[in-house]
This record gives C-alpha cells, sequence and structure tokens, in this order.
C-alpha cells in the first residue's frame, strides 16, 4: 500500500470515530431538550447526564486529528476548501464554541435554563447538518477556480438535490445513533423507564435513516456519475451496511443483545462510510485534489503517518480506560458512587 492509502485511510478512520462519537453526543443534546419540551427530562435527563459528563472534552479530538492531518498531508485542501468553506466553517465553529459553553453554563451552572437548553439541542443538529456540506462539494462542480480565484457556487450548492439528500441523512443519523447507543445504555443502567423512550426514539428513527441513506445512494448520481458507478461497483458494501442495520434493528425490536446491536450499528455505517470513501479515491475534491498528485512530500508523509498511527495507539486505550473506569463503571452507570476500590 502506497504513502498516499496509507494516508487518507487513517484520516479516514478518524473522522469515522468523529462521526460515531459526535452523532451520539449531538443527539443526546437534541434529546434533551426534546425531553424538556415533552415533559419527559426526570425520566431519561439523568442517562444522558450520566453519558456526557465523562466524554464530552474528548469528543473533538477525532476532528482535530483529522484536519490537521488533512491539511499535512494533502496542502491543496488548505487552499481550496479554506476559503470555499469560509462561511459554512466559521457558522460551524460558532456553533461548536456555543456547544461548548453550554456544558460550562449549564452543567456547572444553571442546570435548568431552557434558553442553555434550546441552543444546546438545536446545535445538535445544526453542526452535522453544516459540515455535511463538504460532502457534496467534494464532488465537484461547486467550487470553481479562474484566474486562481477559487469561489464557492452557493446556487448550484443549495439548488441541488444531493445536497438536502445528505443534510437530511447527517440529520436522521445522528438521532439514530444516538438513540441506538443511550437505549443500550439505558439498558445497561437497568432504567427500564428509560430505555422504553430511548427505544421508541431509536426505532422511530431507524426507518427515516434507511430512507435517506437511499436518497443519498441515488441523488449522487446526478452529481457525480463516475462516484456513483464505482459505488455500484462495491454494492457489496452498501449491502453489507444494509443488513447490519436489519439486525440492530431487530435486536432492539426484541430488547435482546442490545451491546451486539449497537456493534451491528457501528458496522451498518463503517461498511457505508468506508465505501463512499473507497468509491470517491482518488478524488479528494473532485476535480482538483487526488491523493496522489497533492499529496505531501515522501519525508513529512512518513513523518505524518508514523505521528497518526501513535496516535491511534495513544487514543484507544485511552478511550477504553475512559469507558472502563467511568461510563460503563457497573456503579456508575447505575448513578450509585463509585467504590474506592474499584
Amino acid at each position: 500500500m502506497s504513502l498516499e492509502l496509507i494516508g487518507i485511510t487513517v484520516l479516514w478512520i478518524f473522522l469515522y470515530g468523529y462521526v460515531i462519537v459526535a452523532s451520539i453526543d449531538f443527539g443526546a443534546g437534541f434529546f434533551s431538550y426534546y425531553s424538556v419540551i415533552t415533559m419527559k427530562k426526570h425520566i431519561i435527563h439523568k442517562i444522558i447526564d450520566r453519558y456526557l459528563s465523562p466524554v464530552w472534552e474528548v469528543t473533538n479530538v477525532f476532528l482535530v486529528f483529522f484536519y490537521i492531518g488533512m491539511v499535512g498531508f494533502f496542502p491543496e485542501t488548505a487552499r481550496y476548501y479554506g476559503t470555499a468553506l469560509l462561511i459554512p466553517g466559521s457558522i460551524a465553529i460558532v456553533l461548536l464554541a456555543v456547544r461548548g459553553a453550554y456544558y460550562a453554563f449549564s452543567n456547572y451552572g444553571s442546570k435548568d435554563n431552557k434558553l442553555y437548553m434550546l441552543l444546546y439541542g438545536a446545535t445538535g443538529l445544526l453542526i452535522p447538518a453544516t459540515l455535511s456540506t463538504v460532502l457534496t462539494i467534494s464532488e465537484g462542480g461547486i467550487i470553481t477556480e479562474q484566474n486562481n480565484l477559487i469561489s464557492l457556487d452557493w446556487y448550484k450548492l443549495f439548488g441541488s438535490s444531493y445536497t438536502w439528500s445528505v443534510i437530511l441523512l447527517s440529520l436522521v443519523s445522528v438521532l439514530y445513533i444516538s438513540a441506538m447507543f443511550l437505549s443500550f445504555y439505558a439498558f445497561r443502567a437497568k432504567d427500564h423507564p428509560a430505555f422504553k423512550i430511548l427505544r421508541g426514539y431509536a426505532l422511530f428513527w431507524s426507518c427515516p435513516t434507511i430512507v435517506a441513506s437511499f436518497l443519498v445512494f441515488f441523488t449522487i448520481n446526478q452529481q457525480n456519475p463516475d462516484h456513483f458507478q464505482n459505488m455500484l461497483n462495491l454494492g457489496w458494501m452498501f449491502g453489507a451496511s444494509l443488513i447490519c442495520f436489519v439486525f440492530a434493528v431487530y435486536f432492539l425490536w426484541k430488547q435482546t443483545k442490545l451491546g451486539l446491536a449497537f456493534v451491528f450499528v457501528l458496522l451498518q455505517f463503517a461498511f457505508a462510510f468506508f465505501g463512499y470513501g473507497k468509491a470517491h479515491l482518488p478524488y479528494i475534491l473532485f476535480p482538483y485534489i487526488t491523493i496522489h498528485e497533492n499529496f505531501t512530500n515522501q519525508t513529512m508523509g512518513t513523518a505524518l503517518i508514523i505521528a497518526f498511527i501513535a496516535g491511534i495507539v495513544i487514543l484507544i486505550p485511552s478511550l477504553y480506560l475512559l469507558m472502563r473506569l467511568f461510563l460503563f463503571d457497573a456503579d456508575y452507570v447505575q448513578g450509585r458512587p463509585i467504590k474506592k476500590g474499584d
């Protein structure tokens, strides 16, 4: 495998990690606010808060690694995406800042402030919707370059059916992934009232997620026919994703093996995510940036790969310890004080 393929694979792994962890976080924010307006906060808020407390600061680590690596491995992405995404990127940063402020002012200050809860819930949907526009831009036809001047065609961006199908998928998949995990977490905590509600959320959002996935799959043909053909050639990966979806929903419906159900959710999105990425190669931004022509020099590439693999080696055990000592601790998950001797 070439350095280019190793580099983009490592970056895609970090981006996949961010998609999963951030989806749970963003969806939890929406469900937290939704529980307030539906008068169910007393039932599910403790489960959500118990999950978020130890992990919310870890979420953006994946995103930071990805963006640093993207610019490091493929420097031209900074020039193209940096210019074109100035406005949507700035909006996403502001929303992330608002979301971070929630933890400071709500978790450690006024816990019942409805304005903070509204902002928290809204950012959980607005951030993925904003970031998802990058997928449309990467397909080509949206960014133009004339006389070394890069511009973003807003009309083509928001006039594309593919853009709106991607935004729709980003919204419903966030809620689906989050509800599936929180259902498992509530079941693990033996909080049956919370589990009943969260299970209903997960089952409800499962159908829109699969429908939106098919919409993205077919509307991409209008945006980039070559990418669509490559996806058809990798049809087995998307078929495997659909099978994993069926198993995940089946186990949740039967209220059994919920840990395995969430593993199938992870596999569902892994097959679809990596299938999409592989079909998009060699392009990062069609038709301007490819992994072969725009890769950094060999020395820098080798150093970055070593650094990022080392980052994965450190990050994975750290996340395991976080889950083992806090998130899935037998006492913590049920809301009891953690025994010092454990």
